[in-house]
């Protein structure tokens, strides 16, 4: 009899095992297909340069394809019930960045998907603060030439935008500083910053990624960065509060994402191997390069990130009285 009760507490220990998200066989044989990363945005923005950057070095480290799917619209959101909608297996992973996720979730009421309830946050890529760009064209150099340049011209003071994140910043420089504005939409932040080059928009607030290239190639202009602090890679361009506006202080950031349901050993698995990839000297260099600062923490320390920042959020749209449509 005793035998016959540890033989069956043994099968019941098995089949407990076997049906226990998170057990040892869940990453035991994970993965046994092509990983997706997919974007919410279209390619060239920031996101996906940053999802190509650590998919190619993920690749490498686990021996297995990655696949970058570009999904673009509505400000990443698309892209976030998308993957919500797929298997949580750890094969279909989401690269979102502050406008898809945090943002969102603080000014859309109805949105259908939250953050840190319906995802797993992985690690942060990159966190950064944001570029005001001008059209090199122009004769602006200041933040105060903008505003009086906008308030002069108030029929070319518009500015692009892909997500809540760009346009929550761009209202609340709106409100700091009286400067007149209207959103034009964009899919990607390298067509927003085609748009400035092309003086289709008069200011942007961008990502690093994008902009660089332009800023270095003498196509568009930096006249700050949000905040009070001066950008690595732009040493001679003045954080918002040196210009005299340091309310305008919006810092952003990028972070891969997998459903919530996805097995805690491969939630472990992919935390382990993207930090690693994000150690990874080289592709420090390059994200730096890209004038953000790279990201790389744990699991814990981006959800506790995220939930703070949808707070401040929430606090800064209802001071702004910003209302949004989903």
């Amino acid at each position: 009899m005793q035998g016959a009760l540890v033989a069956l507490a043994a099968l019941a220990t098995a089949a407990f095992a076997a049906a226990t998200p998170g057990s040892a066989q869940d990453a035991g044989n994970y993965p046994n297909r092509p990983i997706r990363i997919i974007v919410g945005f279209a390619a060239g923005g920031g996101n996906d340069l940053f999802a190509r950057l650590i998919g190619q070095k993920l690749q490498e480290n686990i021996g297995n394809t990655v696949i970058i799917e570009n999904k673009p619209g509505a400000g990443a959101r698309l892209a976030a019930e998308f993957v919500a909608s797929q298997p949580p297996d750890g094969h279909t992973l989401m690269v979102s960045a502050s406008g898809g996720m945090s943002i969102a979730a603080a000014v859309y009421p109805k949105l259908a998907y939250h953050p840190t309830k319906t995802f797993v946050p992985l690690t942060m890529i990159a966190n950064f603060p944001l570029i005001l760009a001008v059209p090199s064209g122009l004769p602006i150099k200041t933040v105060k030439e903008l505003v009086d340049y906008a308030k002069a011209h108030p029929d070319k003071a518009n500015y692009p935008s892909t997500s809540p994140a760009f346009t929550i910043t761009s209202e609340l420089f709106k409100l700091k500083t009286g400067s007149p504005g209207v959103t034009v939409p964009y899919k990607s932040s390298n067509e927003m910053m085609l748009s400035i080059a092309a003086e289709q928009t008069l200011y942007a607030f961008t990502d690093g990624p994008p902009a660089m290239p332009l800023i270095h190639g003498g196509k568009a202009r930096a006249i700050a960065v949000t905040g009070d602090k001066r950008a690595d890679e732009l040493p001679d361009v003045p954080s918002m509060a040196e210009a005299g506006f340091p309310e305008v202080d919006v810092h952003l950031w990028s972070g891969v994402f997998v459903p919530a349901a996805t097995p805690p050993a491969i939630v472990k698995k992919l935390e382990t191997e993207l930090r690693r990839v994000l150690a990874d000297k080289e592709v420090q260099q390059k994200l730096r390069g890209m004038a953000v600062v790279p990201g790389g923490g744990s699991s814990d320390e981006f959800r506790h990130m995220i939930d703070g920042d949808i707070e401040k959020f929430t606090a800064i749209a209802k001071a702004a009285n910003l209302k949004f449509e989903q």
